[in-house]
């Protein structure tokens, strides 16, 4: 069992590497080669490309919450910091793969982009915390969470939905850097 789970997540990672190099555009034979595997052992473990990615999503979204976790409990940040970074929270090795290419997902892989789209509408209790700390604090004026939520979702919703920012050559993350400097500091010169 430990050793499936073992190579369950080789695969991922080595799926993760692979969608850097590649974007979607990756396969199972890439996978077996990077990790000098047999086809046939990926397959062992994955159906399909698709539950793979399927996989890979709910993988990455853990990566995330944990990243959150390690945002929420830094006591070095202030609560604005918190904020800043909690909403455009991308691990490391997620960071210059070519995340802006996700918006094939919604022609190739609807059950996939389905799944990400309900990882970014649920689980704002973390955010939202911050948020009402900020508001409690002074750090931040009153505003209606529920209109913030929306905004930054439609948004990230907008850069997997089209291709937006391969067309302005925008990276993914410069783009929700971005946005969130939109969002705390206004459009004002």
């Amino acid at each position: 069992m430990a050793e499936t789970i073992e190579i369950k997540e080789k695969i991922l990672e080595a799926a993760i590497e692979e969608f850097g190099n590649k974007g979607l555009k990756f396969t199972m034979d890439d996978i077996a080669r990077n990790l000098a595997i047999s086809k046939k052992t990926v397959y062992a473990v994955f159906e399909n490309k698709e539950a793979m990615l399927l996989e890979l999503a709910d993988y990455c979204f853990a990566d995330i919450k944990k990243s959150e976790k390690a945002i929420l409990e830094d006591p070095d940040m202030d609560v604005l910091t918190k904020i800043e970074k909690i909403m455009i929270v991308l691990p490391e090795r997620y960071q210059n793969i070519g995340l802006q290419n996700l918006y094939q997902l919604s022609d190739k892989y609807p059950k996939i982009y389905q799944r990400v789209g309900t990882y970014l509408s649920t689980d704002w209790d973390a955010t939202i915390y911050l948020l009402e700390q900020g508001i409690a604090e002074g750090k931040i004026r009153p505003i209606q969470i529920p209109v913030l939520k929306a905004m930054v979702e439609s948004t990230i919703r907008e850069f997997f939905a089209n291709s937006i920012l391969v067309e302005n050559g925008i990276g993914y993350e410069e783009a929700l850097k971005e946005m969130i400097q939109i969002i705390i500091s206004g459009i004002k010169a």
